[in-house]
């Protein structure tokens, strides 16, 4: 199934003039449950995208991580392939990542017991995927690791810093911070607990020292945390924690001058706002997250800076619901987002989990779950636009 559109006159091939949009679904529509996709593009131009897919999520052993191959210069995307399964537990949350060495790999969780707390953090890595089918992995491991004291602290001060800043909370962050906040204090002191539990979601950063940032959020701790390499993979440490007003799911953008902002779900709709925490130590330490201006209905949001140096956001634009996805541009490093434009608006509809890269030929690429109203049935959709699409803003 293909969707191609070019807005306005001009030639397409001029994708900084004119704005241009096409899009596509990965497969066609199916009743399984499909979702947290992810791409990445290959060095021959191809690019590989990757999802889970099962009758479930955590509480399905059907559930594995299944991809899809755009061969360059192609406007299709191969029959699905298995990618990964870890036998008799789900597979889940997929992130695909090209190291600045031309390796793919792929990080995901398997979750034991039915619970998110116990998800064990794996990988893959390839030097071997550009032909048919999946790639041929060569190394598989976990990664694990303990975030130490100064986890203890930081969620200390976090809880601290939450109270300064609600003196009368609104109801249901009252009832956070009187029911979640003991509970995650006491916990954070557990070795074991705090060893596991830490999933993925969001796009890898690397970067100008060759450091790596896999970006990963705990369901039972409601932080946010970056594994830090400096080896390129070989090994991984935690930072301190995000932590904030229940959040989840960082996705990262950086400035000129070094400063990391990563915006990030907000959990319990204590605020429904996506939330905003910031690093000056490449993301060793992290702000206690703020709220934004821009609403969130409980899902996944992502952040991306181009190699010009603005930033796109892909997000719900809805404090309840998400059946319109928004893409905004900011040009001036997410002080102000001068531009919007809904990528999907259907009402009733469920279009959510953003990831975004940008391609070597300087297009935006987006993937994410696509679940329209009209019950035929869920796929991945796949859409290649440039920002003056964006810039462009809606007919309405």
């Amino acid at each position: 199934m293909r969707l191609f559109m070019v807005l306005l006159a001009g030639s397409v091939q001029a994708f900084g003039a004119e704005p241009f949009l096409e899009s596509e679904l990965l497969f066609p529509p199916q009743p399984k449950h499909v979702h947290s996709s992810t791409v990445a593009q290959c060095p021959n131009g191809d690019f590989i995208a990757a999802w889970f897919q099962g009758s479930g999520e955590r509480q399905s052993m059907d559930v594995e991580i299944w991809g899809a191959r755009r061969r360059a210069g192609e406007k299709a995307w191969s029959a699905p392939f298995p990618m990964a399964d870890t036998p008799n537990l789900p597979d889940c949350n997929p992130v695909l990542f090209m190291d600045p060495k031309g390796e793919l790999w792929l990080f995901w969780i398997a979750v034991p017991a039915e619970r998110w707390e116990d998800s064990l953090l794996r990988l893959r890595r390839s030097r071997d995927y550009t032909g048919d089918g999946p790639p041929v992995w060569h190394w598989q491991d976990l990664i694990i690791f303990d975030p130490g004291e100064r986890f203890v602290e930081a969620a200390a001060a976090g809880f601290a810093e939450l109270e300064r800043r609600y003196p009368e909370p609104p109801p249901r962050m009252k009832w956070f911070l009187k029911r979640d906040g003991p509970r995650i204090l006491k916990e954070a002191k557990d070795l074991s607990l705090r060893q596991r539990g830490w999933m993925t979601r969001c796009r890898p950063e690397v970067l100008p020292s060759g450091r790596i940032l896999l970006p990963l959020y705990s369901d039972g701790y409601l932080f946010g945390l970056m594994a830090i390499s400096d080896d390129g993979g070989g090994s991984w440490r935690p930072g301190a924690p995000m932590t904030g007003a229940a959040l989840n799911q960082p996705s990262l953008a950086r400035k000129k001058d070094g400063t990391l902002v990563a915006y990030l779900r907000e959990e319990d709709e204590l605020l429904r706002r996506i939330l905003r925490s910031e690093s000056k130590d490449d993301g060793e330490t992290w702000t206690v997250a703020e709220p934004t201006e821009f609403p969130n209905p409980n899902a996944s949001v992502e952040v991306l800076t181009l190699r010009d140096g603005r930033w796109v956001l892909a997000y719900n634009d809805s404090e309840t619901e998400r059946d319109s996805l928004v893409l905004a541009l900011s040009d001036d490093e997410g002080e102000t987002w001068k531009w919007s434009r809904y990528l999907e608006r259907d009402k009733g509809g469920s279009f959510h989990y953003p990831f975004m890269i940008q391609g070597a030929d300087g297009l935006v690429n987006v993937v994410y779950t696509h679940n329209p109203s009209d019950g035929s049935g869920r796929s991945i959709k796949h859409a290649a636009l440039n920002p003056e699409w964006i810039m462009a803003g809606d007919d309405h």
